[in-house]
């Protein structure tokens, strides 16, 4: 079930995000005309995989700022040890 929230809210990072998912859009756009084309399945594997690598950076975009601002600002300052496991989560993260 997808959960979705009623206020709005930017970051920095947004413009970059829209930016990487357009791109993806482009990408898709051309992978779909190779595809009506009859073009090389290989060079369509190419572009598949140069849309899912636009959504990938987007994603994690997205979760990293995600991380850095509205989870912090949600539970409050944090200490110390907090802060270490905080980070280190956000560079796991790195990993999806």
């Amino acid at each position: 079930m997808t959960q979705t929230h009623t206020h709005t809210h930017t970051h920095e990072s947004h413009p970059a995000i829209i930016k990487r998912l357009r791109r993806a859009g482009g990408h898709l756009n051309s992978t779909i005309d190779m595809v009506v084309q009859g073009r090389n399945c290989l060079d369509i594997a190419q572009q598949l995989q140069a849309v899912e690598k636009a959504i990938q950076q987007a994603k994690k975009a997205l979760i990293q700022e995600h991380l850095d601002h509205c989870l912090e600002d949600l539970v409050g300052p944090l200490g110390a040890g907090q802060r270490k496991a905080m980070d280190e989560f956000r560079e796991i993260t790195r990993y999806l």
